[in-house]
């Protein structure tokens, strides 16, 4: 009996694609807390909604100053992630509160630089005091 040839035998076998992520993962954090990051995702947000709202937030520090605009001046469309960065940190926030605390700490590590960032590009925001957190009001 003549022997069949491997592309044949593979013919058969259904085609495994590989999708790839959106946006990327998250640099510098350990596996733990990307395995803590991802569990709570699968259970309370969805898949690669951190990522995206990190990305969005790093974009947003170290991309032109255009972007951070004074308070006052910015038409705002109220459209969660269109127009309102807050949206981005309001999500950081609650995935901080949200995760254990060794993962959390890694991750706010990284979330507070952007932030001090942030902060020392733009003039305009005053962060501390009473009230809502400074991202909600003046971004």
């Amino acid at each position: 009996m003549p022997r069949r040839r491997p592309s044949a035998l593979r013919g058969e076998l259904p085609v495994r694609r590989v999708s790839r992520r959106r946006y990327p993962c998250i640099d510098r954090l350990s596996g733990s807390c990307t395995a803590d990051l991802r569990r709570l995702e699968r259970s309370r947000f969805l898949p690669d909604e951190t990522a995206e709202a990190f990305w969005h937030w790093k974009a947003l520090a170290h991309g032109p100053l255009r972007l951070i605009e004074d308070s006052v001046t910015a038409n705002r469309c109220r459209i969660p992630g269109c127009c309102d960065m807050g949206y981005f940190r309001d999500h950081l926030e609650a995935v901080l509160h949200a995760l254990p605390v060794r993962s959390a700490r890694e991750l706010r590590v990284l979330v507070s630089a952007l932030d001090d960032k942030i902060l020392t590009r733009a003039r305009t925001i005053q962060a501390g005091g009473p009230g809502p957190p400074w991202w909600r009001d003046q971004l």
